[in-house]
């Protein structure tokens, strides 16, 4: 992180943190370990976030929004230099749940070679952290005044449109609330909707049920 200038570390239910072998091995960016943030949930990392990716490998059964590294850090590049956006890694072991991917907007991949293709983590991380660094010297940010809804913002509809849909009762066996739900964020995250879009919709849902958090 330190070799390509980031700095904002956040950890999700960490184990075995603070490690002296982890700061030993940071050899001179340990004041980026020590400074992480941790946080008991992911839920709670990404508050006030305005962008959400999760990298993951490519998903061949679900229609989330999926770009490579590069068109991933070209995006990031060209968001804002005001904005926000956090890159979510998995565990070593099983990556990202689908609940957790639940919480992206988008999904990073790193393509390589598909008979022979398996990074760690910390290998993942440092391609991006690389290519990151290389577009955001590369690319001018377009700081527009049409705000995209962030990450609160959209959680927040997502409760009050899943309580809406129980209110008509929408929900059914062929139409099972953690199905419909997971389609509902994937269409909003392609859609990538402004927060005055959003506030559109909100008062929609109000007019069938006001929101109870």
């Amino acid at each position: 992180m330190k070799n390509m200038s980031l700095r904002q570390l956040y950890l999700v239910n960490p184990q075995g943190y603070p490690s002296a072998v982890a700061t030993a091995r940071a050899s001179g960016a340990d004041d980026i370990l020590s400074a992480a943030v941790v946080c008991k949930t992911l839920e709670e990392a990404l508050q006030g976030v305005d962008l959400v990716i999760g990298a993951s490998a490519r998903q061949r059964s679900v229609k989330w929004q999926q770009n490579d590294v590069l068109q991933t850090c070209e995006k990031i590049a060209k968001f804002g230099s005001n904005k926000t956006v956090a890159v979510v890694f998995g565990t070593e072991k099983s990556g990202l749940t689908n609940a957790e991917l639940d919480l992206c907007q988008a999904l990073m991949t790193i393509p390589g070679n598909p008979d022979y293709f398996s990074l760690n983590v910390a290998a993942a991380i440092q391609v991006f952290a690389y290519q990151n660094f290389v577009f955001k010297h590369q690319i001018q940010p377009q700081n527009s005044s049409n705000q995209l809804a962030n990450f609160d913002e959209l959680e927040s509809f997502y409760k009050h449109l899943a309580q809406v849909l129980e209110h008509i009762d929408y929900f059914e066996e062929k139409r099972p609330k953690a199905l419909l739900m997971r389609r509902l964020r994937r269409f909003f995250g392609r859609a990538a909707p402004e927060a005055q879009e959003l506030a559109i919709l909100r008062g929609i849902l109000r007019n069938i049920k006001p929101f109870a958090k």
